[in-house]
């Protein structure tokens, strides 16, 4: 395979996922549709290219070596490699169908398609067998309003038109999560369309060392993203869908420092602090235990372990 009869180039950080990079990899070599390169991106991990090097003996695979920028980083150094049409995403601890890339690039049915996404399958640590439409929804049609809304959740694993990512300058390296939420409502903003297919083409693994297990961290970027998607909307209908989510998120960060607080053993704090917020963002066991603690917070430890 050569450069120019490549349709798409996959692009692959590799940072602390050690042998399940090829995991990854062995599921790019297993696609129906093999007329893709790929970039394997070393962000700055000295055990990535042991576990790469036995792939380099095929000729579409590129290993770049470079220093931890992290996931933004990462993805932009790969992505500005790239000379296809199209360009997709994997992360190195998940595994793609055999028909991810057949099916994807199948769904570009106009030039306006900018970019195409798809359900996904959890495995793991938990949740396994079940699909990221089930916790992220994945709400028809998958306009700018519902991306902003979360009602329609794009998952990362996605492919674009090189023209469509590399023309909002890629991923905003200014930001350590939520960095794919931004891009996908900048190019929206730039008009592209986002296309679904309505089936899970992605194994997503579930472990520990996940950045989206910080739920935290994860909140207060995404507040940052939809805060600068108001600034930018300004004017347009939209506007008021990022206003109202940049609310919704403030009052999700002051529960998710709550439960912090909690796990930290800071009960007394944490219960003060449910106290100020709507109670109703939470689940009625969660409602439950709160007016428990208040009685005996000394059982907070026990009563964590039922957070799901």
């Amino acid at each position: 395979m050569t450069t120019g009869s490549a349709t798409i180039t996959m692009v692959i950080p590799a940072y602390g996922v050690g042998g399940m990079i090829c995991d990854a990899l062995d599921s790019l070599l297993a696609q129906s549709r093999q007329d893709w390169l790929a970039i394997v991106v070393d962000d700055g991990d000295p055990r990535a290219a042991d576990h790469v090097r036995p792939y380099l003996d095929d000729d579409r695979f590129t290993f770049l070596q470079t220093d931890n920028g992290g996931p933004s980083t990462a993805r932009n150094r790969g992505m500005s490699k790239a000379t296809t049409e199209y360009i997709g995403l994997i992360d190195g601890d998940d595994q793609l169908d055999p028909d991810f890339l057949s099916a994807m690039l199948a769904a570009f049915t106009s030039d306006r398609v900018g970019f195409v996404t798809c359900d996904a399958t959890f495995f793991g640590a938990d949740r396994n067998g079940e699909l990221f439409s089930s916790y992220c929804p994945q709400k028809l049609p998958a306009s700018l309003e519902r991306v902003i809304r979360r009602e329609f959740n794009v998952f990362s694993q996605t492919v674009m038109r090189r023209e469509a990512i590399m023309g909002i300058g890629g991923f905003d390296t200014s930001l350590i999560s939520s960095e794919d939420f931004d891009a996908w409502i900048r190019m929206m903003e730039s008009g592209w369309e986002l296309a679904y297919i309505p089936r899970p083409l992605v194994r997503y693994r579930r472990h520990g060392l996940q950045a989206s297990r910080n739920s935290t961290g994860m909140l207060r970027t995404a507040l940052v993203a939809t805060g600068r998607a108001r600034e930018r909307l300004k004017g347009r209908p939209e506007e008021l869908a990022a206003a109202e989510m940049c609310s919704e998120l403030e009052k999700d960060i002051e529960v998710a420092e709550a439960f912090e607080l909690l796990h930290q053993g800071q009960t007394r704090p944490a219960l003060a602090k449910f106290a100020r917020v709507n109670t109703d963002r939470l689940t009625g066991k969660w409602r439950l235990i709160l007016r428990l603690l208040r009685i005996a917070p000394f059982l907070a430890g026990p009563l964590l372990k039922l957070r799901t």
